[in-house]
């Protein structure tokens, strides 16, 4: 008996021990699968030639070191002349509240230009409303429209010399505004100083509040004449030193930042700009294939019935293309960064929260580069809802198919029917399963109208301004920056142009390239029997024409194409000073030259590497490429446009 009950406990233990390792290996099981869909990438794949180390070390001083002739400019956006301090809320001529509509650019741009009316007409600037971010839009409750993406503390406090800002009307004009009291305007972006002086400066005496409602991505002209100076000083107060992102997003930004930097490697930003609306102005519809095109021509065709675009529907791509209208696609982008000799292994960040093509039209980039990361790379699921707050879920998106009849009702349809013999009842229709329904393409190949975005959509688009905040902080803190699509024509200001303008405010000297893409279609049309062939002479046009952007002549370029249209994406001279010693009009304070010097000491001791320099090194290299080529092998040859790569 006493062995029969030992034998039962041992068996009884066993099973225990046995449902307790099937628990253990389910929970595994489960979080593995969390870990490899939403793993962090904290690795890169380095070039391991120990041969190439020391020409690496030459290249990398032309390919990430800083732009020599600029170095001089200085971000200076104080004011310079007489600035009375901002009158208090009860002597202000009344309040002002807005509704700001767009995507990321179009809310900073709209921002800056609000604040500087305030100014002028000496109101008092309520918190304005970001539509794309309101409670309606599913987000978190943790945040209002405005703190959703901004340090509202910040903004006011930077502020608090130039104009008031409260976070609410009073509860009087509160009301008034709730019964639709209160005169609302819809400036036009192009309006002057003096259409505010003259057309709602007296509504604004007159009635204490009165609202605007801002669409087209800013709502004063660009481009303001020698008298207005200090309000173009104003908008780079507010766009670069007041408009902080919350704190949320400024520690996973900088979280990505130090990722990318790991191992004290540089990276390159980059921001494709292929962008639906963008696209669909210009006419690059045929640079797409399958739905992608048709998706481009309706927006087109409805941009023309808003009479934004008075041109005809159908164009032929490939001619916008050659005169520059149209980006500049990854692969071309890809051969680009061949060219100037990066190598294989170069860091890239893809900036952008739509890349309009998806994962496809980034293959061949990929495949010239292996560490071509963005934000799903460097973030993972938790770290980005905590920058996302509690959300409450929402119903699903997914289709709901035409409501089937039941056996029943078949059965009663048969039996009802007519004298037999009967045909048999056709087949029953394919069903649509809900993966084939889900995204943002599936009413193509249905209707001919597109549906109104879901609760999920509506989401999405608020998420889409933090992953541009997140997308905007690495891109301007990046070693080097590339644009695909800036100055698109649209006359919009677009986020490429924004970053290049914050880039070259806050260091100058920073590698930001400005490329002509109408030099560079003809570029890549001269070659394009052997694209993936070049001639050296090929690679070298290529070189000269990227190191010649960086300088003066990308900036006289940005200067005739960029600040017509947006004043942040090129403030200088008005935001920045000249480190002289001639003492001409603009130079720099004694203060500021005093930092530099310090700075600049501190730097060489810290570092005793030469400074960067760039086309005597880049003369020599090539020298030395030419020379060693056929002696010693490596995988720097690949920078030379290897197919095989």
């Amino acid at each position: 008996m006493i062995m029969i009950s030992k034998i039962k406990w041992l068996l009884l233990g066993g099973l225990v021990l046995s449902f307790l390792s099937l628990l253990v290996h389910m929970f595994l099981a489960n979080t593995s699968v969390e870990l490899v869909q939403y793993s962090v990438m904290t690795r890169f794949i380095e070039d391991l030639n120990i041969e190439a180390a020391g020409k690496q070390a030459v290249r990398s001083r032309r390919l990430w070191g800083k732009v020599k002739p600029l170095e001089v400019l200085q971000p200076y956006a104080n004011p310079r002349s007489k600035y009375p301090v901002p009158v208090p809320v009860e002597q202000s001529t009344g309040f002002i509240y807005a509704k700001i509509f767009g995507e990321f650019e179009k809310i900073r741009s709209s921002i800056c230009d609000l604040v500087a009316i305030s100014r002028l007409l000496n109101a008092t600037l309520v918190i304005p409303e970001i539509q794309e971010s309101t409670s309606s839009k599913g987000i978190s409750s943790e945040f209002k429209s405005f703190s959703y993406l901004y340090n509202e503390e910040q903004f006011i406090t930077s502020l608090k010399n130039d104009i008031i800002i409260v976070k609410n009307l009073p509860p009087n004009l509160k009301e008034a505004r709730k019964r639709k009291e209160i005169p609302t305007f819809k400036p036009k972006k192009l309006a002057s100083p003096d259409y505010y002086v003259k057309e709602l400066l007296p509504e604004l005496k007159k009635s204490k509040v009165i609202g605007l409602v801002i669409t087209d991505g800013g709502c004063l002209q660009p481009v303001l004449s020698s008298k207005w100076v200090e309000y173009q000083r104003l908008r780079c107060r507010v766009a670069f030193h007041a408009l902080h992102f919350r704190p949320e997003i400024l520690e996973l930004a900088h979280l990505m930042v130090k990722r990318l930097r790991a191992s004290g490697q540089p990276y390159l930003a980059y921001h494709p700009g292929l962008v639906r609306d963008s696209l669909a102005h210009q006419g690059c519809a045929e640079l797409f294939q399958d739905v992608h095109t048709e998706l481009i021509q309706y927006r087109r065709a409805q941009l023309i019935k808003q009479k934004i675009i008075r041109d005809e529907l159908s164009v032929d791509s490939h001619i916008r293309k050659f005169n520059g209208s149209c980006p500049l696609m990854p692969e071309e982008v890809g051969l680009l960064f061949r060219a100037m000799g990066y190598p294989p292994t170069t860091r890239i960040y893809l900036a952008g929260s739509e890349t309009f093509g998806g994962q496809r039209v980034m293959i061949p980039l990929r495949a010239m580069f292996t560490n071509l990361v963005d934000r799903t790379n460097l973030c993972n699921r938790y770290e980005l809802n905590k920058v996302f707050g509690k959300e409450s879920p929402l119903p699903s998106n997914s289709f709901n198919p035409t409501s089937t009849k039941t056996s029943k009702q078949l059965k009663k349809e048969w039996d009802q029917a007519g004298p037999r013999p009967r045909p048999l009842p056709p087949p029953p229709d394919r069903p649509f399963y809900q993966h084939e329904k889900e995204g943002w393409h599936g009413w193509v190949a249905e209707k001919d109208s597109e549906p109104d975005p879901s609760p999920i959509e509506l989401r999405d688009k608020a998420h889409r301004l933090l992953w541009d905040a997140l997308d905007y902080v690495v891109s301007v803190e990046a070693d080097a920056f590339f644009p695909g699509f800036h100055n698109d024509g649209s006359g919009l200001p677009d986020f490429s142009s924004l970053v290049m303008g914050h880039r070259l405010y806050e260091l100058a000297s920073a590698r930001t390239y400005r490329p002509d893409r109408k030099f560079l279609a003809k570029l890549f049309n001269s070659t394009q029997d052997h694209l993936y062939y070049p001639k050296r002479s090929w690679i070298l046009a290529a070189r000269k024409h990227l190191n010649d952007s960086l300088g003066e002549e990308g900036l006289k370029r940005q200067l005739t194409q960029s600040k017509p249209r947006s004043f942040l994406s090129h403030p200088i001279p008005e935001c920045t000073c000249t480190i002289s010693k001639t003492g001409d009009k603009n130079a720099c304070p004694k203060w500021i030259e005093a930092s530099l010097a310090e700075s600049k000491l501190q730097e060489s001791t810290e570092n005793e590497q030469p400074d960067y320099t760039d086309e005597p090194d880049e003369q020599q290299t090539d020298e030395e490429d030419e020379s060693k080529r056929n002696d010693s092998p490596s995988l720097e040859e690949d920078v030379e446009m290897d197919p095989d790569d």
